[in-house]
């Protein structure tokens, strides 16, 4: 099955329902992730899509993250890929574009310590 580049494959698998607690240690967090059970589409933005409703549409695909046992997973994990696109752990590509600059900011400030700043 050809997916396009964008497309996630958490949000393309069909759902399994073993809850967390009875999983073994060894299957991805994805398998608990509530978007699974949502159509892909949700949570990407089609080509050319209007502004008014592409917001709609992330915001919809917030509310499902928000109920989400696994979004914190969800989101470290698109943060550490980078993923370019869609809704992952409740933020939207410039949210998270928004995350990533202020953690490198704060990795600076830490690394140049508080000698850095004495001097």
């Amino acid at each position: 099955m050809q997916h396009p580049p964008h497309q996630s494959l958490v949000a393309t698998v069909p759902p399994q329902r073993v809850p967390a607690r009875e999983r073994d240690q060894d299957t991805p967090w994805h398998s608990d992730a509530v978007c699974r059970r949502d159509e892909a589409g949700l949570f990407f933005a089609p080509s050319k899509e209007p502004t008014a409703a592409r917001l709609a549409r992330e915001e919809a695909a917030k509310r499902v993250c928000a109920q989400c046992p696994v979004m914190i997973q969800c989101r470290e994990h698109a943060l550490l890929q980078p993923e370019p696109y869609g809704v992952w752990g409740g933020l939207t590509a410039a949210e998270r574009r928004v995350v990533l600059a202020r953690r490198r900011r704060r990795d600076l400030d830490l690394a140049s310590g508080p000698i850095a700043a004495a001097g």
